[in-house]
């Protein structure tokens, strides 16, 4: 099955999905079995794979370790034109809707398009969305923007309408690894009634608290990351999973 029609069908299924987010950078080599064994038996729908900083050139490595550690569908999350395997089953085409640094808005994508054409790589056009958690992260950082502040609703609003207009098959709502806070039900709530498009919520997600209100408030998928890296138990990450649909 088609990557993304799988994700949709997650969509219609449940009322949130789950999705692990795992850095494949050297700090986790040691630990990248253990990891991905805590996913594979947390009940989470799929992986994504990639970095705003990779420290060496071992991502096809990474990635092939990865894929041959779980059946679920391995999706790459590219911090740059760099981040591409024919390993995945698909690619996030991210554009940085709340950026305006061209280099993400269309050059890393120029510079990708014909990698990605030769491997027959399923792509998934998606619409990103950095938002102020509360600490500077790493996204910001590299991709020299600014997060969007999550006060201003009607801002973010038009961005994920703008995103879903350009054709985007997902908004993508994220306020950075390891971010204070997480992306508030308001905002949530409010781009969950106007938009026709799933919606995909990361950034600070910890517990079975946080992850429960933001599926009650419209998320389609939330994504945990920097709690999985920092040793989250299969109970501790099972607790997130399970609250999700009840």
């Amino acid at each position: 099955m088609q990557t993304t029609k799988y994700l949709y069908e997650i969509c219609k299924n449940k009322k949130c999905g789950a999705l692990a987010l795992i850095d494949p950078d050297t700090k986790n080599d040691l630990i990248l079995t253990d990891l991905i064994d805590n996913i594979n038996k947390s009940s989470f729908d799929a992986i994504l794979v990639g970095g705003s900083l990779i420290n060496d050139d071992n991502f096809d490595k990474r990635m092939k370790l990865i894929k041959s550690l779980t059946e679920l569908p391995v999706i790459i999350f590219p911090g740059s034109s760099k981040q591409i395997s024919s390993d995945a089953n698909a690619l996030l085409f991210l554009s940085l809707l709340s950026g305006r640094n061209p280099r993400y808005l269309i050059g890393e994508h120029v510079e990708s398009a014909p990698i990605i054409y030769s491997l027959n790589l399923e792509t998934i056009p998606t619409g990103y969305i950095l938002l102020d958690g509360g600490s500077k992260t790493s996204v910001e950082i590299v991709s020299n923007t600014l997060p969007l502040p999550m006060d201003r609703v009607d801002i973010i609003l038009a961005h994920a309408l703008a995103g879903q207009y350009l054709g985007n098959k997902f908004i993508f709502l994220e306020c950075g690894s390891g971010s204070l806070n997480h992306v508030s039900t308001e905002i949530i709530s409010k781009l969950s009634s106007k938009l026709s498009i799933p919606i995909i919520v990361g950034g600070g997600i910890d517990n079975p608290q946080s992850a429960k209100l933001i599926s009650d408030a419209g998320a389609d998928f939330i994504v945990v990351g920097t709690y999985i890296e920092n040793g989250a138990s299969i109970k501790e990450l099972s607790s997130i999973t399970d609250s999700l649909n009840v």
